[in-house]
Parts: structure tokens; sequence; C-alpha cells
């Protein structure tokens, strides 16, 4: 009888950028075999550190995978895999194609109608938590797709995410995703909101998102403010952020509903990016404890009470 490291299924994964290497390495990492192509040389050195077989061609690679997952920039790319010659012959019966990058849910049912004819099988699985959540391991994995499909893959999505969950047939993966980068970038416009206000009420910044984090207006837009997003990569989350929210309103659109408000604070949510410091670092915090908890003088406009709290404090 053979061993379960045995019966382990052949991954071959193609997209080893900042959030894909990881992945690729969390999967030689756990001893499944895997394998990978790159368009460049310099890309493979992501998984030098993992037990892994290169191939020359995309070909080489889809015939010797059982699982061929795909963290590619979008579904245009999925379609240029699968339309390189001689894949789709060499697509062995019983193969799961999957799609871990976010797209659109009508285009992933295209793709997946596409492979049925093969006798192969298709997930959307976009996954949650970008290259640090990957690094960490901890990402969040919606996946639509069969069953059967999805209980082969869970194990290889388990070596990088801390959630893996099933939202339904194929498409359901990026609708769910979509939901949920539409919930992140409206939060976004509201931590953007809020830095710009606690700017001009002179208050100590980072202080105050760090407890605000911590209590019951915290979200995961407002930590990542100065962590995950930095001045430095704004801009490139924010050409992100966008496509993500055009995606979100076509597919809302095509069931017949109306996104455009969600939309609309969506895409302020991520321009706020840009155009708003991303959790600025003041100088020096205060040096004294008070000072800390109130590190500001309050404003002569303000109510009484915020002069009262400032003046107990002093005393105490």
């Amino acid at each position: 009888m053979s061993s379960p490291e045995q019966q382990r299924p052949a991954v071959g994964f193609i997209g080893l950028g900042d959030q894909g290497a990881p992945m690729a390495q969390a999967i030689g990492d756990r001893g499944f075999d895997l394998h990978v192509w790159a368009r460049r040389p310099k890309s493979l050195e992501a998984v030098a550190d993992v037990p892994h077989t290169v191939h020359a061609t995309v070909v080489d690679l889809v015939a010797a995978s059982g699982i061929l997952a795909l963290c590619l920039r979008d579904d245009s790319d999925i379609w240029d895999v699968l339309n390189t010659p001689g894949v789709r012959e060499r697509l062995r019966p019983g193969t799961v194609v999957v799609n871990h990058r976010t797209g659109d849910p009508g285009e992933n049912v295209k793709i997946a109608e596409s492979l049925r004819s093969l006798g192969a099988f298709y997930l959307d699985a976009p996954v949650s938590g970008g290259g640090p959540g990957a690094k960490a391991r901890t990402l969040t994995t919606f996946v639509g797709g069969e069953k059967a499909a999805f209980e082969r893959c869970s194990p290889v999505f388990a070596t990088f995410s801390a959630r893996v969950s099933r939202m339904g047939p194929v498409g359901s993966g990026q609708m769910t995703k979509l939901l949920n980068n539409a919930m992140t970038m409206s939060n976004l416009k509201n931590a953007v909101d809020l830095v710009r206000l606690a700017q001009q009420l002179h208050v100590h910044i980072p202080a105050v998102l760090d407890v605000i984090s911590d209590s019951s207006g915290g979200s995961a837009s407002l930590r990542a403010l100065g962590t995950a997003i930095t001045p430095e990569v704004a801009p490139h989350l924010q050409g992100l952020m966008r496509k993500d929210i055009e995606h979100f309103a076509d597919a809302v659109r095509a069931q017949g509903l109306d996104p455009e408000e969600l939309r609309r604070r969506a895409l302020a949510g991520a321009d706020g990016l840009v155009r708003s410091p991303s959790r600025p670092h003041q100088a020096t915090p205060p040096e004294s404890p008070h000072d800390r908890l109130m590190p500001f003088t309050p404003s002569p406009r303000w109510p009484p009470y915020f002069h009262s709290r400032a003046i107990s404090r002093k005393k105490s």
C-alpha cells in the first residue's frame, strides 16, 4: 500500500511573484511534489530552498501535474496558459486547474467550461492576505468549484492558508473575494478620512491608530496603514484595487443589481492611498506618560470636556 506522501498529486505552479513565490515555497516545504516553470530564470530563485522540479516549457509542466496552480495577473493570463500550443493535448483527464488570483466570476465559469470537455476540473480559488499573508502562511482562500476537486486540493491550500472555504460552484470564490475587496476598500475610505481628521486635530496619529486598531473601531484596513500599506507600495496597490473594484461592479451588474454606491466609496478608498499619507509617522512620541495619553493641546474651539480632561491628567 502506498503512503499518504506517495498518494499526493504532483503540483505544478506558475506565477512566482510576490504572492505566488511564498505560496509555492509552502507547498514544497510541506512535502508535495512541486513542479515549476517561469519565463524568467531569476524567478526560480524563490523556490531554491525547497525540493522542486523545473520544467523548460509550460507543456512539460502541465503533463507532469495532477494539480496546476496559477497565480497570474488576470484572467487573460489564465487563457494564455491554457491556449499555449500543446497544453490542452497534454492536460491529463482528472487534472485540477486552480486560479489563485482575483478575476471576473463569469469569465472563470467560461474557463471551467472550456476544461470540462477535456475531462479536467477547475477551481477559482483567490486568496486574501497579500504577500505578507503568503509569507506567514495565513492566507484566506475562497474556493468555487466541484466538491471532489476542492477536497483533492484542500491539503495543498492548507499549506499557505489559515482558512480555506468552499463557497459554492465555479465563480463563487471570485465573487466572495470581490465582496471582500469591496468591503476592504470601503473601510479604507473610513481609515483615510480618520487620518486626515486626526492630523487636523494635532493628535499623535500612530498612537491613535494603534489603540483604535485594538478597539471596536478597528479594521484590517486601519491596521494595514503604515504596515502592509506604505507610501512606497501605495501607488501599486491603488492600481490593483481599482482593477478589482471594476471586476466587482461588473459582476454585480451581471446579476441585475446596482453596485454604484459601494463602487464610488471603494474607489475613493483606493484613491485615498495616494492622496493621503499612509499612517504618517510623526516625530518622536512625547516623553511624559501623561503626554502619551493626551499628546496635544486642546483647541479653544473644542467643548469644555476636552480641556477638563487635559487639566485633570496634568494634575494626576
